[in-house]
């Protein structure tokens, strides 16, 4: 049952990725053009308020990222367009990647995605996830209702 539903969840997040993707394409200028792949890397940080997805995203404009989170796990979909160059150009040296890129992120610990941030700086997506206050062993009152 554990590895159907894995499954499926794989399959969604798939999807959305699709969606997604498809979305930047159509609301992006250039970005369906952008054939290439590239692969931003990332930090996944545990601390002690929460979890932070911090991704290197240099050249990518905040219009062409989108940020979800289904279920546990935070899903960056986004496109970084390749630099123009005139249609004469030779290139000596190309090792800076463009293109379209998906990266998906499960998350351990329990999070309030409710309060969930992302910003961008200097290049950088930081992806905020409070954690979820913890009320077990809490004494929680109900208030009462009556009819």
């Amino acid at each position: 049952m554990v590895e159907s539903r894995r499954g499926r969840e794989s399959e969604d997040l798939a999807e959305d990725a699709r969606q997604l993707l498809m979305e930047l394409d159509r609301s992006v200028p250039g970005a369906a053009m952008a054939t290439g792949e590239c692969r931003p890397a990332l930090d996944v940080v545990d601390t002690a308020l929460g979890v932070e997805v911090l991704m290197d995203i240099p050249g990518v404009p905040v219009s062409a990222v989108r940020v979800w989170v289904r279920q546990n796990t935070v899903l960056v979909v986004g496109a970084k367009l390749g630099a123009t160059a005139p249609s004469d150009a030779r290139y000596h040296v190309a090792e800076r990647s463009s293109g379209r890129f998906a990266r998906g992120v499960r998350l351990a610990a329990a999070v309030d995605t409710g309060a969930a941030r992302a910003l961008v700086s200097a290049g950088q997506l930081r992806v905020v996830l409070p954690r979820l206050v913890e009320r077990r062993g809490q004494l929680i009152q109900i208030p009462i209702e009556t009819p």
